[in-house]
């Protein structure tokens, strides 16, 4: 038990929500509810990390949890198909990013409604910065500022720089069948088949792009990251079986596949009227920053930063962590 779980001010539990007509599941952790909101959302699709089972644990492939829960009501959420969120009654036709999108929406309403507060928070990661960087600039009214951990900008253009990446990195192993299956692929977008798009995340994954590692950095590793879910005082197996398995089954169609090529943010997203931070990865092979450093320049905001965590690629390393929750409690001054 945390220390805070003792005071009467304090929250650490598992709820039900009702979000775009699914019951989804919340973990809403903070030393005192009248702390401002903070809202984190989490990657994926169907990679609830961090999400409801980050319960118990302080570090996460984001930031760390246990000052953040000293300042903020923070709010972890398994969407829609993830997770405890994970229903075989959802319908597939609804697993759209516009409906995600509508659901963090509903989502936010339901904190401000339920806190007694203006604004929040908010907090993307990954396939969460989709989400949230939408949302950041349709409904900035909402929120005290924005910030996108491994911003992804235009997935079209990541996916050919991943390509290009790829393909370097197996002739530097030496790996002909790799070399030999991306270049089947031809060039992005992605979209003929299932099987084309599957074939880049496969060497993807059997490259490390999620995680970096060298003989001075040394992360953790996915096992470790892994463990977390199975140590997880709220999941069950089958709750890990929903996000890996039947999850992924109900979100990647390739119908949502060729929806993701409709977001270019260096076309759709031009300003925004709240602060906007970016924290990205200096070794994220996965997400590339080259995109993320140009978007940032052209961006215009009332107050914007690209912030390099050094020893980090697309999870980030536990040392990069503790200084994610660091600058995130920093942006507590935007409420003056």
């Amino acid at each position: 038990m945390r220390p805070y779980e003792s005071d009467r001010q304090a929250v650490s539990a598992v709820e039900k929500v009702n979000l775009g007509g699914v019951d989804q599941y919340l973990l809403i952790q903070a030393a005192d509810i009248t702390k401002p909101v903070l809202l984190l959302l989490h990657g994926g699709p169907s990679m609830p990390l961090p999400g409801v089972s980050a319960k118990g644990q302080d570090y996460t492939i984001v930031t760390n949890t246990t000052k953040l829960i000293e300042n903020f009501v923070v709010v972890f959420w398994d969407q829609r198909g993830t997770g405890k969120s994970y229903s075989r009654h959802i319908a597939p036709e609804s697993m759209t990013i516009a409906q995600f999108i509508e659901d963090a929406n509903e989502l936010t309403d339901y904190l401000i409604a339920r806190f007694h507060h203006e604004k929040i928070f908010l907090v993307g990661h990954s396939w969460g910065t989709i989400i949230g960087l939408t949302l950041a600039q349709r409904n900035s009214h909402k929120y005290y500022s924005y910030t996108g951990f491994s911003q992804i900008v235009n997935w079209t253009k990541n996916d050919e720089l991943s390509l290009s990446w790829m393909k370097q990195e197996a002739l530097r192993r030496g790996n002909h069948r790799a070399l030999k299956q991306l270049t089947a692929l031809g060039h992005a977008p992605l979209n003929q088949s299932f099987a084309q798009w599957a074939t880049l995340r496969k060497w993807q994954r059997n490259f490390n792009t999620l995680i970096y590692t060298d003989e001075f950095i040394k992360h953790p590793g996915m096992w470790s990251i892994m463990k977390a879910l199975l140590r997880s005082e709220t999941y069950t197996l089958r709750d890990i079986y929903n996000s890996f398995i039947a999850g992924f089954r109900l979100v990647y169609t390739l119908s949502f596949i060729r929806e993701l090529e409709h977001y270019c943010f260096e076309e759709s997203v031009l300003s925004i009227d709240i602060p906007v931070t970016f924290i990205h990865g200096k070794y994220d092979y996965h997400v590339h920053g080259s995109l993320v450093e140009s978007f940032n320049k052209q961006l215009i905001a009332n107050n914007k930063q690209l912030i390099w965590a050094h020893n980090s690629g697309h999870s980030f390393h536990p040392e990069d962590t503790i200084a994610n929750e660091r600058y995130l409690i920093a942006q507590l001054s935007y409420m003056t």
